[in-house]
C-alpha cells in the first residue's frame, strides 16, 4: 500500500485555485498547435473540454459511441445546475456551496476540489448564458433559481425539466463550431476498447467502429476520459442503456487506480419498477420535491388497501398520512439529501406502508401546491415532467399523486485523480462522473452538471499544460509496439467472446448480475451479503464465458457484441465494487452498512441531533480515499490511500433535523 499525492497547492483554501493557476505552466499559442489530445466521451465534461481545448489551439480527437454528441447521457439531466450566484439574496455564497457539498458528501471528498468547484460554479452560468442556454427567468427578466436537496438556499438554475438537454445543446454547438473549423476531429459511433500506455504514460486508445467493425488505433500526447459512470452494473438504473464502465475499466487494468467504487447514488425520485423484464428506470427530477410532498399512509391497512386497488390516495385523510421526510427532517423536509431521502423511503416500504402494487413505492403529491399556486404555475414549472410521467404510467399527476421509489442514478466513485485531474497513470486525465473527486459519498442534486462543465470549461484548460509542458509533442505514434499489442489484445478478446457460442443471452447475464449487486450492495449492505456477492460474481462471470451466446459476426454492426464486451467488464468491475464496500466498515452517504448505524443508545440520538438508523461514520479509521490497484480478474485488488485532510471544515455528525 502507498499513500497518494493529491498535489493540492499550498495556501488558504480560498486562494488555492487562483494561486495554482498563477503558478501552473503555460504553453504559447504556436506550440499548442503541436500538441494533440484525445477526448473519450462527448457529454458535458468531454464536449466542453474538447471544444475549449480546440479553441485554445490544441489538436483534438473526440470519440463517442453515440451517433452524435447530442445523444450523450448528459441530455437526460432534468432539474438544474448549481451555482453560488446568490441571485435570490437568501444568504448563498461560494463558501456555503462548498459547505453544503462537503457535508452532503458526508465528509468523504477532497476539501480543495470541492471549494474549487464552488468557486468555478459562478463562471459556468455566465458561460452558458452567453451560449444562449434558455435558463428560466423571473418576471423581471433575471435568471430564476429553485431549491434542491441538501441546501436551505435557492441556487439551482434550470430550464424547466430539461436542463441537461439545454446545456448539452450549448456545449454541442461549441463543439461543432470547432469541428467545422478543423480543430476537433469527431469520431461518432466509435467505442474505446483499450488504453495504450507507452513508457508509463497514456498515449492513445484502441477503438472499434460500431458500424463497420473496424479496429483502429489513435495516438496523442495525452488522453482525457470523460466517459461517465458505472451505474448500469446494477442493470436497472436511470442511466441510458448504453452507459458502461468500459473506458474507465480498461484504464484501470492498464494501471489507473479506481477510487471509492462503493459510493453509488440512489435517487429517491424514480418511477417504480413495473415488471421483471423491465430494462431501465425513469428518473423524475429532484426539482419536483420543491412543490411535491412525499407521504405514505400511517397505517399498514390503508397501504395494503391502496396496493390492492381498494382505496385511492384521495381516500386517505391528511391526518392519516405520514409525511415522513417533513416529520424526520423538519429543517429540510422534502429537500433532504438523496441518500437520506432514499433510505427513508425504503424504511417506510420495509414497514409495509408502500403504496405501489409491488409494495415498493411512495406518493409524491402536488395537491397542496396546486391549491396554493394554481395548476398553471405548476404546469409552467414541471409540465414536461408531468407529461412524461403520464405517458409512462397512465396516471395524471395533476389529479392523483405520482408514485416514486429510489433507484440507482449516479456514481460518486471513479478513477482517482489529483488536483490537476490527472490519474496516477501519467498523461491520463479524467473528467466528470468518470473521476471520483468532488462529491464524496453522496452527490447533492444539481451538482453533476456543475462538475462536468467546471472540469471541461475551466479546470482542465488550466491544468493540462502542467503535464503537456513536460512532453515533446508527437513523439509517440501508432507505429509504437504498444499499439500493436493493444490492438491484438482487443481482437483476441472479441474473438473469445464470439467463440463461446453458448445458450444464454447477454441481457440475461446482465440482469442476473445486476439483481445480485442491487440486493447485496444496493441501498443497504452487510458483511455477510457482500461476502456472498463476491463468490457469486465470480461464479456467474465464469459461466458467462462458457455459456453466453452472441449472434452475428465481429465484422460490421453487432449490438450484442457491444453489450457483451460491456457486461464482461461489469463482471470484473462488480467484484471491485463489492470488495470496496466490504472493506469500508462504516456507513457514509450512499454507502450504508447495516452494521454501522446510530441507535437509541447513542448520545447523538438521545439529544435529538438525529434519529436512530442514520449512517454512522468512523472518521478515526476511514477518513481516506480508497484507491484500488488492479491485480487480476476476480482477485482482491491492492489498496492505496489518500488521507483526507480537513483544514477548513472539521467532520461532524451529519444532521438535517
Amino acid at each position: 500500500m502507498s499513500t497518494l499525492n493529491s498535489n493540492v497547492p499550498d495556501g488558504p483554501l480560498s486562494e488555492k485555485w487562483s494561486r495554482h493557476k498563477q503558478n501552473s505552466k503555460l504553453i504559447n499559442p504556436a506550440n499548442k498547435r503541436k500538441y494533440s489530445v484525445i477526448v473519450v466521451g462527448s457529454g458535458l465534461a468531454g464536449g466542453s473540454a474538447a471544444a475549449t481545448l480546440s479553441e485554445l489551439g490544441y489538436k483534438v480527437k473526440c470519440f463517442c459511441y453515440q451517433d452524435s454528441p447530442r445523444r450523450a447521457h448528459s441530455i437526460a439531466a432534468q432539474g438544474g445546475i448549481n451555482a453560488a450566484k446568490n441571485y435570490q439574496n437568501d444568504g448563498d455564497s461560494v463558501y456555503r456551496l462548498f459547505y453544503d457539498t462537503l457535508k452532503g458528501g458526508d465528509f468523504r471528498s477532497r476539501e480543495s476540489n470541492v471549494y474549487r468547484l464552488a468557486e468555478v460554479s459562478t463562471n459556468i452560468i455566465d458561460q452558458c448564458t452567453a451560449q444562449g442556454v434558455p435558463f428560466a427567468r423571473e418576471y423581471g427578466g433575471l435568471l430564476d433559481n429553485r431549491s434542491f436537496g441538501g441546501a436551505q438556499v435557492s441556487r439551482t438554475f434550470y430550464a424547466r425539466g430539461q436542463t441537461g438537454q439545454q446545456l448539452l445543446i450549448g456545449c454541442y454547438q461549441a463543439l461543432e463550431k470547432e469541428v467545422q473549423k478543423g480543430g476537433v476531429e469527431m469520431y461518432n459511433r466509435h467505442e474505446m476498447l483499450d488504453l495504450v500506455v507507452v513508457d508509463g504514460h497514456a498515449k492513445g486508445v484502441v477503438v472499434r467502429d460500431m458500424v463497420t467493425g473496424e479496429i483502429s488505433s489513435h495516438a496523442a500526447d495525452t488522453v482525457i476520459l470523460a466517459s461517465g459512470g458505472y451505474g448500469n452494473v446494477f442493470y436497472l438504473s436511470t442511466n441510458a442503456m448504453g452507459c458502461n464502465v468500459m473506458a474507465a475499466w480498461k484504464a484501470h487494468k492498464r494501471g489507473a487506480y479506481f477510487a471509492n467504487p462503493c459510493y453509488t447514488q440512489i435517487h429517491p425520485t424514480c418511477i417504480p419498477v413495473s415488471g421483471d423484464y423491465q430494462s431501465k428506470l425513469t428518473l423524475m427530477s429532484e426539482s419536483l420535491r420543491n412543490d411535491g410532498r412525499i407521504w405514505v399512509p400511517k397505517s399498514k391497512e390503508d397501504a395494503e388497501a391502496i396496493r390492492k386497488g381498494e382505496k385511492k390516495a384521495a381516500d386517505i385523510p391528511k391526518e392519516e398520512r405520514d409525511y415522513y421526510l417533513e416529520r424526520k427532517y423538519p429543517s429540510f423536509g422534502n429537500l433532504a439529501p438523496r441518500d437520506i431521502s432514499s433510505r427513508a423511503a425504503k424504511e417506510a416500504c420495509d414497514d409495509g406502508r408502500g403504496v405501489a402494487a409491488s409494495g415498493l413505492g411512495v406518493f409524491l403529491d402536488f395537491s397542496d401546491a396546486i391549491e396554493r399556486l394554481g395548476e398553471d404555475t405548476i404546469r409552467a414549472r414541471y409540465g414536461n415532467l408531468f407529461q412524461m410521467y403520464e405517458k409512462i404510467t397512465g396516471d395524471n399527476p395533476y389529479q392523483t399523486p405520482m408514485m416514486i421509489y429510489p433507484a440507482v442514478h449516479y456514481t460518486m466513485g471513479g478513477l482517482w485523480v489529483d488536483y490537476n485531474l490527472m490519474s496516477n497513470l501519467k498523461g491520463l486525465h479524467v473528467l466528470g462522473e468518470a473521476n471520483f473527486s468532488d462529491h464524496g459519498a453522496n452527490r447533492l442534486g444539481a451538482s453533476a452538471l456543475m462538475q462536468g462543465l467546471a472540469d471541461g470549461y475551466f479546470v482542465i484548460p488550466s491544468t493540462l499544460p502542467n503535464y503537456l509542458a513536460t512532453q515533446k509533442p508527437g513523439t509517440v505514434t501508432t507505429e509504437d509496439s504498444a499499439f500493436k499489442e493493444a490492438e491484438k489484445a482487443v481482437k483476441d478478446r472479441i474473438d473469445s467472446l464470439m467463440a463461446v457460442k453458448g445458450e444464454r443471452s447477454v441481457d440475461s447475464y446482465h440482469r442476473e448480475l445486476g439483481l445480485l449487486v442491487w440486493d447485496k450492495c444496493g441501498m443497504a449492505r452487510t458483511k455477510e451479503g457482500l461476502e456472498t456477492a463476491l463468490v457469486e460474481i465470480n461464479r456467474i462471470r465464469e459461466d458467462f464465458w462458457k455459456n453466453v451466446r452472441i449472434p452475428g459476426s465481429a465484422e460490421g454492426m453487432n449490438s450484442e457484441l457491444e453489450k457483451a464486451g460491456r457486461v464482461a467488464d461489469f463482471f470484473e468491475f462488480a467484484y471491485t465494487l463489492c470488495y470496496d464496500a466490504l472493506q469500508r466498515e462504516e456507513s457514509c452517504g450512499g454507502h450504508f452498512r447495516s452494521e454501522h448505524q446510530f441507535t437509541e443508545a447513542d448520545p447523538e440520538v438521545q439529544s435529538g441531533l438525529l434519529g436512530a438508523g442514520e449512517a454512522k461514520r468512523h472518521d478515526d479509521q476511514y477518513a481516506y480515499v480508497a484507491a484500488w490497484e488492479f491485480t487480476g480478474v476476480g482477485e482482491q485488488p491492492t489498496l492505496h490511500k489518500e488521507e483526507l485532510v480537513f483544514e477548513e471544515l472539521k467532520p461532524s455528525v451529519r444532521s438535517y433535523v
